[in-house]
């Protein structure tokens, strides 16, 4: 469990500065997807009153269609997953200011890149994924599962995979950051961004079932948006992070089979 002691280490001046930049960050991806999602919701009134009409709307994708859904899922992520990398993030700046007070915004900065990089790759693979649904006409214009049994089934899905050991053993290591710097600790600048990375990599295993859950809320909901970011920080940090997502899974199971009959 995080514990605000063990960042005693980082300068108060580097402190602030990390929590502003990361606020910052969260506040400009809320401030985009608000804006997209009104965007979205004419379009998607303008959309119904063209099939309204018997116009079909199902058309392929273009290469800006799929560079603007890429972009999409870049800034989602990062708004969603910022707040639960925190406590991680302060941690290394600590550790870090520690061996080089001069070389800890560097190294911070590249262990952040290094965690931003791959939700920028699992956003390439969502996109990829909504573009195929999209072709097989299995997402709605709201950008959710358009068959009730496909809901189900991400739904089962999901839940189960909260019950799993590859969930278990991800949320082990996102919910003890300390743990995770002493066993996977490397020097130096590439070192710091490898480390971000292999963060990254334990994330994406605790979170990319949930994240699917999206293809069933709808991809640009907001408000489950907020609330799966929610749930993962609950999960990560929270006291009872464990139990919340057994809890979690178990709910998920009920709801996809409920959806499915």
């Amino acid at each position: 469990m995080f514990s605000t002691s063990a960042i005693a280490g980082v300068p108060r001046r580097d402190r602030h500065l990390i929590l502003a930049c990361i606020a910052l960050i969260c506040t400009l991806a809320w401030v985009y997807l608000v804006h997209l999602g009104r965007q979205m919701s004419s379009e998607m009134e303008h959309t119904n009153m063209m099939a309204a009409m018997g116009m079909a709307m199902n058309t392929p994708w273009s290469a800006a269609d799929i560079f603007f859904t890429f972009a999409m899922w870049v800034v989602m992520m990062i708004g969603m997953m910022a707040p639960a990398a925190t406590p991680v993030i302060l941690l290394f700046a600590a550790a870090q200011a520690k061996r080089s007070e001069r070389a800890a915004p560097l190294t911070t900065a590249l262990f952040g890149l290094g965690y931003i990089s791959v939700w920028v790759g699992f956003s390439a693979a969502a996109s990829i994924v909504q573009w195929a649904l999209h072709q097989a006409s299995l997402l709605s214009a709201a950008m959710s599962a358009s068959s009730p049994r496909f809901a189900g089934a991400i739904l089962v899905t999901a839940g189960a995979y909260q019950f799993t050991e590859w969930k278990s053993n991800c949320l082990t290591h996102c919910r003890s950051p300390l743990g995770f710097l002493m066993t996977h600790w490397h020097d130096g600048k590439l070192g710091a961004f490898h480390m971000g990375v292999r963060h990254g990599i334990y994330c994406i295993g605790c979170c990319w079932a949930l994240m699917g859950l999206l293809f069933v809320l709808g991809v640009m909901n907001l408000a489950w948006v907020a609330t799966l970011g929610a749930l993962v920080l609950l999960e990560k940090a929270g006291p009872q992070g464990t139990w919340v997502a057994r809890v979690c899974g178990g709910a998920l199971i009920v709801w996809g089979i409920a959806v499915i009959v």
